[in-house]
């Protein structure tokens, strides 16, 4: 049965037993989704911090952050962790996000949370910008954790938003802070890249790009209780106002197309037309 942990409490108002960190934010821990339909379009967006650039080199992830898009629009569910590496954190990695050592001691390993991280993911679209790097990261420590476990794709669908963007946006900077200044997204909070800011902020500027007409329908339903007559649009027609040239008018117009056809030779495109009847 799924529990949505809050502040130490589950949703039947037990005392959560389990460690500290586990309990940090809003998070589901079940196996099936709460008040979800089958017809429910289930997103999430993700994101990571890692030690450095590579898993060759033995680099590790250190912050999994992920919000959840039910039928398009953000919920309150979010999956939250700082990771455990047992590894050193490259300097250049440590300037993007400022994630040290001493802050990540008390914090598990990927092997405590990876079954609730698959719990969150399952039979999801998983979207994250420049998803080759991420889901490379993932597979890598579902690796180290032994044969049973699996690689991202066989847990989720994956979409990767950034060759989205790159598609859309051709020759322009689709990196997240240049998609927030397009689609005019405030990431003021952001000095550092940290990995669940990150994923609200994906969730946004996905939202943003893929915006549009969401219904083939092209006509709205009647609202409960209104007459769909009364709802309908009434065509309104008015009689269509001639404005017709005064005699002052037409004098005027008759003597300069008379100067035209003698300026031209009695070439005027006007008088022939109007001597061989084409004119009304």
């Amino acid at each position: 049965m799924a529990d949505i942990m809050v502040d130490g409490l589950s949703d039947n108002g037990r005392i959560d037993t389990r460690p500290p960190w586990r309990v940090d934010i809003i998070r589901w821990t079940g196996t099936l989704l709460p008040n979800r339909t089958s017809n429910s379009m289930r997103q999430i967006t993700l994101d990571t911090e890692t030690t450095g650039l590579g898993t060759a080199k033995g680099h590790r992830v250190i912050e999994i952050g992920a919000r959840e898009l039910l039928d398009r629009r953000l919920t309150e569910r979010s999956f939250h962790y700082y990771l455990q590496p047992d590894r050193e954190i490259d300097a250049g990695a440590q300037a993007v996000h400022g994630i040290t050592m001493e802050f990540l001691q008390d914090k598990p390993r990927f092997a405590d949370i990876a079954a609730d991280f698959v719990a969150f993911i399952q039979g999801a679209e998983v979207l994250i910008h420049n998803a080759p790097f991420d889901c490379g990261f993932l597979d890598h420590e579902f690796g180290l954790l032994g044969p049973e476990w699996k690689r991202m794709e066989d847990y989720c669908a994956v979409t990767d938003t950034l060759a989205l963007a790159r598609a859309r946006h051709p020759a322009q900077k689709n990196n997240l802070d240049a998609l927030c200044q397009r689609y005019d997204i405030d990431n003021g909070q952001r000095d550092l890249h940290g990995a669940l800011l990150d994923a609200e902020l994906l969730a946004r500027v996905y939202l943003a790009m893929t915006g549009g007409q969401t219904s083939l329908a092209l006509e709205a339903a009647p609202r409960e209780g209104e007459d769909a007559a009364a709802s309908a649009m009434t065509e309104i027609r008015r009689p269509l106002r001639v404005i017709r040239a005064s005699p002052e008018e037409l004098a005027e117009h008759a003597g300069r197309l008379a100067a035209i056809d003698e300026a031209s030779g009695g070439k005027c495109v006007w008088k022939q037309l109007e001597a061989s009847g084409a004119l009304p």
